[in-house]
């Protein structure tokens, strides 16, 4: 199917891309990946009269270190991200996530800000921001603001960044030494997770000494697994891990779809946190 015809612009700095949002109104759309946007025009599912192209925005890609955190423009893609050794040695449970993103063609041509800005709850990168409390950057007509990943992702497909506003940026604090992994369940290969879960640990003599659980899938928004978290201090064997993780389906919401029901993905939510945290543990 072709699109409906749209205004297309390709701005060279963030400045530019808010005034031609500005410009085009609420019906302006930002573009770099367009691994999201395409299907949807593809499919005539949206129908924006201006497309803003920020794919060659030079401070919208790179990674580089800045005191404690490591900042990642948000058009620099998957590809680039899961294989920078500052992500890798700092933030490694986003260098693992990443790698399991859809197939080697959309990591090449998909963004690490595009997948957080279209918040997908069926996305791996959100449970993993909001896990590792990263935060945001957002470009808009009033200057540079930061959110919190915890004010970040609002709805479904909903974040905070406005319909005049670029995000420019993702920061993530340096947690060298820490275990991680990303576990997710899907039917096929590729596939988006029917639930998955981003874990990190920072162990001290054989015990968890701290613990940070995100959660795909199974709510509007990614949901941090804060009871598991605190249950998690001390534990020191597998045996410690999977009762602490029993709470891992508390306060979520999970839908009912043609791929899973509810209490389904409840319990997916529990199998995969023990194994996600004794993976990132070593146990």
């Amino acid at each position: 199917m072709i699109p409906v015809a749209f205004d297309y612009v390709r701005p060279s700095t963030v400045d530019e891309a808010v005034a031609a949002l500005v410009a085009g109104g609420e019906d302006a759309k930002v573009m770099v990946g367009g691994q999201s946007l395409m299907p949807v025009l593809r499919l005539r599912l949206g129908a924006p009269s201006l497309i803003v192209d920020c794919s060659r925005i030079d401070e919208m890609i790179g990674i580089r270190e800045e005191g404690d955190s490591i900042v990642i423009g948000a058009g620099t893609t998957h590809h680039a991200v899961m294989n920078n050794d500052l992500v890798k040695r700092y933030v490694t449970l986003l260098a693992q996530a990443t790698a399991t993103v859809a197939d080697p063609q959309i990591r090449h041509r998909g963004t690490m800000g595009g997948s957080l800005a279209h918040a997908d709850p069926a996305g791996d990168l959100p449970a993993v921001a909001a896990a590792l409390d990263a935060t945001f950057t957002i470009a808009g007509p009033g200057g540079r603001r930061t959110v919190g990943a915890s004010d970040f992702f609002v709805d479904y497909f909903t974040t905070a960044v406005g319909d005049d506003e670029v995000l420019a940026s993702v920061s993530f604090p340096k947690r060298e030494g820490w275990g991680s992994h990303y576990e997710k369940f899907n039917r096929t290969a590729q596939a988006w997770a029917i639930v998955g879960v981003a874990a990190a640990v920072r162990m001290e003599g054989g015990r968890i000494a701290e613990a940070r659980i995100g959660l795909t899938n199974v709510g509007t928004t990614p949901i941090r697994a804060r009871s598991v978290e605190a249950a998690l201090i001390g534990a020191a064997d597998a045996a410690a891990i999977a009762a602490a993780s029993e709470s891992a389906a508390d306060g979520t919401a999970p839908t009912t779809d043609i791929h899973a029901d509810a209490e389904y993905r409840n319990h997916l939510t529990r199998v995969l946190t023990k194994r996600a945290v004794q993976k990132a543990a070593g146990m």
